[in-house]
């Protein structure tokens, strides 16, 4: 850059002045969020500080990687704004590319002014001061000050300028960062509340006509003879498995609505295995499969909700059930942590792909098309499962090998400080 006339007596008190001002800009900066207003501030504080006539805010485009005018104050020319810049052939583009200021007194004999600009928008431009705008290692853009109005640009302009661009670095990306974060929200909560309302209307209405169901299923299954009872046996199932899945909606309403509440009390693991095995054995059986169960050597007491870790249990070998094949194999055992316990539940069926080890946890997810899948169930099972061992500060997750190769499941539960053993 050019040589920046020497340090005086009123330059230091001009520039005391500016750190004044620079401390009530931050303080006005860190308590706007809206973009507009940040920028209109930082123009405002730029052209004064500096003593120039205008000032403007270049933003890196993530796309073109052209630097665009942003913002420029009111004494710059508004054609400017959203007018690109290129990185190559710029003055912003040097202060950019080469992360340095760039101080130019007569733009008029400087050839890597980008002179189209002026003859766009009928703007002269007589001088420049500009330094990069930086956080961390992401570059954002460039601030620039133009046509300095007494004198040349000195190094009390400069230290300033550098300063109020980080501020105004730091604040834009804060403001873009917000404005994301709100509208990743917004959509969330929108899909959420669906859900949510759909969960609880969907319970309460099937609640009623469902209990009426059951009780005529279970009058006439106990009544009826020959293929009647057969019939009326088909209906009481069907209706005990939509009661299933209305339990499910109930429990995840509740646990998206509040904290769940543990009853903990010391468990026998064997115990808490043999009771999900009882759970699951009719359906394993109609499918001619194989559930394993691979007790520990010795028992081991942990601090739960045995009910709670039964039901985690009970959804994860569902889960396995239903997606392999007739006469399959499914293998629970235990592995001893440290401090924690781990169960696994491994499974020889279609294995899961690896894009949907995580999504298969989400409510109403199923990894095969809606209108194609040949499995049933909502999509709830897994969901209330994980929800329930992070309740337990415990966790569940998947692993598969790929598509065909079977899967596995883990749910990892703290032992606690007490007593461990038989």
């Amino acid at each position: 850059m050019n040589d920046i006339a020497s340090y005086s007596r009123q330059e230091l008190e001009l520039e005391l002045v500016a750190h004044k001002r620079l401390v009530e800009i931050s303080l006005l900066l860190n308590s706007t969020l809206a973009q507009e207003d940040l920028l209109k501030h930082i123009m405002d504080a730029a052209r004064e500080l500096a003593g120039a006539e205008a000032a403007s805010i270049l933003l890196k485009d993530p796309h073109t990687n052209d630097l665009i005018f942003t913002a420029n104050s009111s004494g710059g020319a508004s054609g400017l704004l959203g007018k690109p810049v290129p990185l190559e052939g710029s003055i912003a583009g040097i202060i950019l590319n080469e992360e340095m200021p760039v101080a130019i007194d007569d733009v008029s004999t400087d050839p890597r002014h980008y002179r189209q600009l002026d003859e766009q928008t009928g703007f002269q431009t007589r001088s420049i001061l500009g330094v990069p705008m930086r956080i961390k290692d992401k570059w954002v853009g460039v601030l620039e000050v133009v046509n300095k109005i007494n004198g040349a640009w000195t190094e009390g302009n400069l230290n300033t300028l550098l300063i109020l661009a980080s501020l105004a670095a730091v604040a834009i990306d804060n403001a873009q960062l917000v404005s994301a974060l709100r509208h990743a929200y917004n959509e969330l909560d929108k899909v959420d509340k669906l859900k949510s309302d759909f969960i609880a209307i969907a319970s309460h209405e099937l609640r009623t006509p469902l209990s009426v169901i059951l009780g005529y299923a279970s009058f006439l299954k106990e009544e009826a003879q020959g293929s009647a009872s057969t019939h009326a046996e088909a209906v009481f199932r069907s209706a005990l498995q939509l009661r299933t899945i209305i339990e499910q909606m109930t429990n995840l309403s509740f646990l998206k609505q509040q904290e769940v509440k543990l009853e903990k009390r010391p468990s026998s693991l064997m115990g808490l295995l043999r009771a999900a095995e009882q759970d699951v054995l009719s359906s394993a059986q109609a499918k001619e499969q194989i559930v394993e169960i691979r007790l520990p050597d010795e028992d081991i007491q942990i601090e739960v909700d045995p009910g709670q870790v039964v039901t985690i249990l009970t959804n994860v070998l569902n889960n396995a059930i239903k997606y392999t094949q007739n006469g399959g194999l499914i293998v629970l055992e235990t592995q001893r942590k440290p401090s924690e316990i781990w169960i696994s539940i491994r499974d020889n069926g279609p294995g899961i792909p690896r894009a949907a080890l995580e999504k298969i946890f989400d409510e109403f997810y199923q990894v095969e098309d809606h209108m194609t899948r040949r499995q049933g169930g909502m999509g709830l099972g897994l969901s209330i499962a994980r929800a329930l061992a992070e309740a337990h500060q415990g966790r569940l997750w998947a692993e598969s090998p790929g598509p065909g190769q079977g899967s596995a499941f883990y749910l990892s539960l703290p032992l606690g400080d007490g007593p461990q053993g038989g």
